[in-house]
């Protein structure tokens, strides 16, 4: 993780201390995806047209 990374969470991001959620990075053309419990482990990359098609699809669910 480089310090021009800015990893944000959701609102919704759980009780407690808030760590039951992904976190997301803004990294140019892309958007990083990690899991907010274990922060400095893998990480998935995904263009922002994919990741906004993802999260859009997810919005559309009953």
């Amino acid at each position: 993780m480089t310090n021009a990374e800015i990893w944000r969470k959701a609102s919704y991001s759980g009780g407690g201390e808030g760590n039951a959620c992904v976190e997301i990075a803004h990294l140019g053309p892309h958007i990083a995806v990690r899991d907010s419990k274990q922060p400095t482990r893998a990480r998935v990359t995904l263009r922002a047209s994919a990741f906004t098609a993802f999260v859009e699809s997810l919005k559309a669910r009953p």
